[in-house]
C-alpha cells in the first residue's frame, strides 16, 4: 500500500531516533547519562498531584473545548505578572505546546507558504510544518555569535509573498539564547511592514541566567493583533507528562478559529487541567530555586565543554541546552559509537546530534545539542566521559577554535 507524501518525507526526530542504540547499551549493562532530551529532573510541585488526587467526581467528563474556564483564569493571572494581560476569549488549553504550535501553524499558512525561523530551531517546528505543507524557510544564526539574529536585512531578504510568520523560539531551543530587546524590535518592525504574523514560543520563560532582562513579544504593544504566544507547564513546572499547553492572542479572530481545531479534538484531558490550575499558582519562590539550579548546571557543561581541546561553543545565557560544534566527522554517528563502542567504567553519555535542528542541508552536521537537566554530580561525570570519549574517536578533526 502506499503511504501520503506528506508522512513519508516528514523528518523522524533527531531526538528520539537513537534511542533503540540507548536501549541497547542498557541491555548490555551500561549506565546511560541522557544528555539527549529536556526531561528535567526537578520535583513537579506537589500541589499538581494532591489537586489530582482530591478529584471526587462520580464521572469524569469532557471539558470545554476552550479549556477549563478555572485554568484559563489561572494562566489569565500568570502573565499579569509580565505586564501582559489577556480576557478568557483570548486564550486556548491544548494538548501541550506541541498542539498549540501544530494548531497555530495551520490557522496562519495554506499549504505551500512559508514560516521564518531562525536556525537551529526545534526540531518539531519543521515537523509540523511539513505534516501541512507549510515550508520553514530558516534565518541561519551562527554559534560563533551565540546563535543571535543577523541583521534586519539578512531577515528582510528572506520575506516574500507566501510568507505567513516568523517562528521563534525565547529562549532558544536548542540554542539557549535569549535575544535581546533590541532583536525582538527588528522582527516587530518586519512583522507590521509584511503584515505577517509573529508564533512566539516561550515555554522556556523563567529560565534566563547571568542577571539577564528577558522580553516577551507579549510586552511589545504595536503588534498584539499578530502575536501568537505559545506556552506550557513541561518544563517552567517540570511536568512534562502532563502535556497541558496554551495558544494566547489578543487576536480575537485568530482564537475563533483555531477554537474550530480544539472543538475537533473534543477536549484536553479533565484532571490534568485540573493540577495544571494548582501549578500556575506556584510561588515566586520555587522559580528562584530552580533557575539557580540551572544556571549552575550551565555552568558545569560550559565550563566542561571549554576544558574540551577543539569543541566550539558560546556560554548559553537561557533554557537548559547548549549546541556545541565537536571535532568530529558525523555527529550522529559520533552519538551512536558513544552508546555503542564506548564506556567508562560501563557509563557513556547520549547526545542530541543537531543536524536535525536545521533546515539548511549541511549544517549542524558536527554539532550535538546537550541538555543540562542532571543533577551536578552527574553532570561532572558525564562531561568527563564527553572529554575521554572526544580523545579515543577514530574520526576526530579540527575546529580552528576552542570554546569561546
Amino acid at each position: 500500500m502506499k503511504l501520503s507524501k506528506r508522512i513519508t518525507a516528514m523528518q523522524e526526530s533527531p531526538i528520539r531516533k537513537l534511542v533503540p542504540y540507548a536501549q541497547g547499551a542498557k541491555a548490555n549493562g551500561k549506565h546511560v547519562y541522557h544528555l539527549n532530551i529536556g526531561q528535567p529532573d526537578i520535583e513537579t510541585p506537589t500541589s499538581f498531584m494532591k489537586s489530582i488526587k482530591n478529584f471526587d467526581e462520580k464521572v469524569l467528563a469532557y471539558s470545554s473545548s476552550q479549556g477549563m474556564p478555572e485554568l484559563i483564569d489561572a494562566i489569565i493571572n500568570y502573565y499579569k505578572k509580565y505586564d501582559i494581560h489577556y480576557e478568557q476569549d483570548e486564550i486556548l488549553i491544548t494538548n501541550g505546546g506541541s498542539e498549540a504550535l501544530l494548531f497555530a501553524i495551520i490557522a496562519i499558512a495554506d499549504a505551500n507558504d512559508e514560516i521564518l525561523v531562525p536556525e537551529p530551531f526545534y526540531t518539531n517546528y519543521n515537523g509540523f510544518s511539513s505534516a501541512v505543507d507549510v515550508k520553514v524557510s530558516p534565518i541561519t544564526c551562527k554559534a560563533e555569535e551565540g546563535f543571535h539574529l543577523p541583521s534586519k536585512f539578512e531577515i528582510e531578504e528572506l520575506i516574500n509573498p507566501r510568507t505567513k510568520a516568523i517562528l521563534i523560539s525565547n529562549p532558544g531551543n536548542p540554542t539557549g539564547v535569549v535575544y535581546t530587546k533590541e532583536e525582538l524590535k527588528i522582527l516587530a518592525e518586519l512583522a507590521e511592514e509584511y503584515n505577517i504574523f509573529i508564533i512566539a514560543d516561550e515555554v522556556y520563560r523563567e529560565f534566563v541566567y547571568d542577571g539577564l532582562h528577558y522580553t516577551s513579544f507579549g510586552n511589545i504593544e504595536k503588534i498584539q493583533d499578530r502575536v501568537v504566544i505559545i506556552d506550557s507547564v513541561s518544563k517552567r513546572y517540570s511536568a512534562c507528562g502532563a502535556r497541558i499547553g496554551s495558544i494566547a492572542s489578543k487576536n480575537k479572530e485568530l482564537i475563533r478559529q483555531i477554537l474550530k481545531l480544539c472543538q475537533g479534538r473534543l477536549c484536553v484531558p479533565t484532571l490534568e487541567q485540573i493540577g495544571s490550575v494548582e501549578l500556575y499558582k506556584t510561588p515566586q519562590e520555587y522559580f528562584n530555586e530552580v533557575n539557580t539550579e540551572y544556571q549552575n548546571r550551565r555552568d558545569i557543561v560550559y565550563n566542561g565543554l571549554s576544558e574540551i581541546p577543539g569543541v566550539l561553543c558560546k556560554k548559553p545565557t537561557g533554557a537548559f541546552y547548549v549546541v556545541a560544534k565537536l571535532p568530529v566527522d558525523d555527529a550522529e554517528k559520533f552519538a551512536i559509537w558513544l552508546l555503542k563502542d564506548f564506556d567508562v567504567d560501563g557509563e557513556t553519555v547520549m547526545l542530541a546530534p543537531a543536524e536535525g535542528f536545521y533546515a539548511t542541508p549541511g549544517l549542524g552536521k558536527n554539532e550535538a545539542r546537550i541538555a543540562y537537566i542532571l543533577n551536578e554530580n552527574d553532570l561532572k561525570k558525564a562531561m568527563n566521559i564527553l572529554k575521554l570519549a572526544l580523545e579515543k574517536y577514530p574520526n576526530t578533526t579540527l575546529i580552528p577554535q576552542s570554546c569561546c
